[in-house]
């Protein structure tokens, strides 16, 4: 099975579980938590979590596809919160949930899905110490992305930002979620704390390449691509890769803080190509990347092991 394959038949596997549990919601809160699950998705963080336990114990994913639906719970919750503050009026090519419903009901919804995460790393069958060790680094991981999300929104009100924290900001904002997807699913399968460890640092490292090109797709792809508004980041002031290394050669993106054209960010993305910015920030990427993968060398070979590596290949390939 090739990865676009295992993608596709992975998600329909997590879609059903999510119309099995959330389909039918009832009350505003309840329709409001299901919202964005229900409008679909990439659900690359619990193909993640189940390429991960299979790695270590071929067929094991079976067993912890409840965890897997867990990681898209917590992926879910942090998106309605994130677009509350971002002020984002679509996702997903869907309004947004406090567009939908109001602010109160949004945080509430994403409160649900939190809650609701845990509950479900409880219902894989998995021994009890494993589950606990699980369920203790979702908690850990969650308290990290508030962490990252803080310092995103910080950095807003700075010119001064550096590299190096831009890099801590997305591990903890994005890396640290697919590397619990990875740990999570190496631990409920049974894997030994090395191979937890390999797969835990992957998912970091992955995860922080798929952060960094996001920031690239979200400034170059239309809205009907990307599902997103176009350029939020741009017009937020959001300090991203792109706009640091542009204010290294001298280009200050902090100007264009305010509704654009699109002739504008179209002007913006050709200086940006001309100056080498967007090609200095792929590679970036692409060095996070080799770094993941050459974590996970440890494992024995196996047809998930190449599939986890082509989810390395493919975060920095993707166009949406």
């Amino acid at each position: 099975m090739d990865l676009k394959e295992y993608l596709e038949t992975n998600a329909i596997q997590v879609d059903r579980l999510i119309n099995r549990y959330f389909g039918n919601a009832s009350g505003e809160l309840g329709k409001a938590s299901a919202h964005l699950l229900l409008a679909g998705g990439k659900r690359l963080r619990p193909a993640l979590l189940l390429l991960s336990a299979d790695a270590v114990r071929k067929g094991s994913s079976i067993d912890v596809m409840p965890a897997a639906l867990a990681l898209e719970l917590t992926h879910s919750f942090t998106l309605i919160h994130d677009d509350i503050m971002d002020a984002d009026a679509v996702r997903r090519g869907v309004p947004t949930v406090h567009t939908l419903w109001d602010e109160p009901t949004a945080i509430l919804a994403g409160d649900v899905l939190f809650a609701s995460a845990f509950e479900f790393i409880a219902l894989a069958d998995a021994p009890d110490n494993a589950k606990v060790r699980a369920v203790s680094m979702l908690a850990r991981t969650c308290v990290e992305i508030c962490e990252g999300q803080h310092m995103d929104i910080s950095f807003e009100s700075r010119d001064d930002v550096l590299e190096g924290e831009y890099l801590r900001m997305v591990e903890k904002k994005t890396g640290v979620l697919y590397a619990a997807a990875a740990g999570i699913g190496a631990i409920l399968a049974g894997g030994n704390p090395a191979y937890a460890d390999a797969l835990y640092n992957f998912g970091r490292g992955i995860g922080m390449a798929f952060q960094i090109q996001d920031d690239i797709i979200d400034l170059v792809a239309p809205a009907e691509v990307s599902g997103k508004d176009r350029a939020s980041d741009l017009r937020e002031g959001k300090k991203t890769m792109i706009s640091i290394k542009a204010l290294e050669k001298g280009l200050d993106l902090s100007e264009y803080r305010r509704e654009l054209p699109d002739a504008e960010i179209d002007a913006v993305i050709g200086t940006l190509e001309e100056l080498g910015v967007i090609g200095e920030v792929r590679d970036i990427a692409r060095e996070v990347i080799s770094t993941g993968k050459k974590r996970i060398s440890i494992l024995p070979e196996s047809e998930e092991k190449q599939l986890l590596l082509d989810i390395a290949d493919h975060f920095l390939a993707r166009s949406f």
